[in-house]
């Protein structure tokens, strides 16, 4: 099996996808607005992924968070709020947003399970830092680290009992980056004692079943290299100090903030510790490179991945839709009433 999640470039597979998919035998797979149209057409593109690999559990994944990080989108899906109205409610009524957010992600979970995809990379863990870039802004659940773990755990609640699986992000934390790392290598010169907060949520939910690491350089543990390319980051600072012992995979491999090619890339974020490198764009050439630079997965990652989807596909609750919209929208109403 290839250590990556691998993109597709359009509503179906093609013919020469489905050639190399499986010959490569990726981890898994992303999905974007590019192969979204609607609930027959996706869950049908799902499928042929699933009969591709012959896994019920195989990793397909997506960014739904609400707010302005959305892939299935209105008029066919319903509209989510933004992760950040909870935490406006959490600082009026703190149990009524964590009743509002488990409810909101098992609304999420059920779109999800319904065409087939198991993962959702949500939620964010990151505590924007006062003169920060917006790229996390509203998707952030708060500035107290305490808040944003019970947040996060009450998303992570809810996407499971829809039988989805969550990935926190973006670890050790994104919330100091001055620049798009979508753009730019943003750098953290931020001392040890001060990145405590930032990893503080991420200890709180270090039995998180998978987290995505960032593309930031932080000064304070390693000079020369991203975390999501550094050894000492992901062994010394994710896997020790925060506690992390999950599936953990690369942010976007594509993204500027990093340098060399993809497949260069992909052999680092590999050997400095990750399990997976994800692989947004769906540049078959691209591809093609990364799976053969790659080594096979390792037996512990593989194990990792076994663990982490266990649950995917198995509802454990099955509250009716109306009577969960209903509930999450009473509660928000709380916090407009006081705006």
């Amino acid at each position: 099996m290839t250590p990556a999640i691998f993109s597709l470039s359009g509503l179906e597979l093609t013919g020469e996808e489905r050639a190399f998919f499986a010959d490569a035998q990726p981890a898994g797979y992303i999905l974007f607005g590019r192969n979204v149209e609607n609930r027959e057409q996706l869950r049908a593109l799902t499928d042929s992924l699933r009969e591709l690999h012959g896994r019920d559990d195989l990793l397909i994944s997506i960014d739904q968070e609400g707010g302005r990080v959305v892939r299935m989108k209105p008029p066919e899906w319903d509209v989510y709020p933004a992760p950040g109205a909870f935490a406006d409610l959490y600082a009026i009524a703190p149990a009524s947003a964590i009743q509002a957010i488990r409810a909101n992600s098992q609304l999420l979970a059920q779109d999800l399970a319904e065409v087939g995809i198991t993962v959702d990379y949500h939620p964010v863990l990151d505590i924007p830092a006062q003169g920060a870039h917006d790229v996390i802004g509203d998707r952030a659940l708060g500035r107290d680290p305490m808040q944003v773990a019970a947040l996060g755990r009450a998303t992570l609640d809810g996407l499971a009992c829809g039988g989805v699986i969550g990935c926190i992000k973006h670890m050790p934390g994104h919330g100091r980056a001055t620049v798009d790392s979508h753009k730019h290598l943003p750098v953290v010169e931020a001392s040890e004692a001060e990145l405590e907060t930032d990893m503080a949520p991420f200890a709180k939910l270090a039995d998180a079943p998978i987290a995505m690491t960032a593309h930031i350089r932080y000064t304070a543990w390693d000079t020369d290299n991203p975390a999501t390319q550094s050894e000492f980051v992901i062994s010394q600072i994710i896997r020790k100090r925060i506690g992390f012992d999950g599936l953990l995979m690369s942010d976007d491999i594509d993204m500027q903030a990093l340098d060399g090619t993809i497949p260069e890339r992909s052999q680092r974020a590999i050997a400095a510790g990750c399990d997976l490198v994800l692989n947004c764009w769906g540049k078959m050439d691209d591809m093609i490179g990364t799976a053969k630079v790659l080594p096979a997965m390792s037996d512990v990652s593989r194990e990792r991945l076994d663990r982490a989807m266990a649950g995917a596909g198995k509802v454990s609750d099955d509250t009716p839709r109306a009577e969960l919209l209903s509930a999450r929208n009473a509660f928000l109403d709380l916090a407009k009433q006081q705006a």
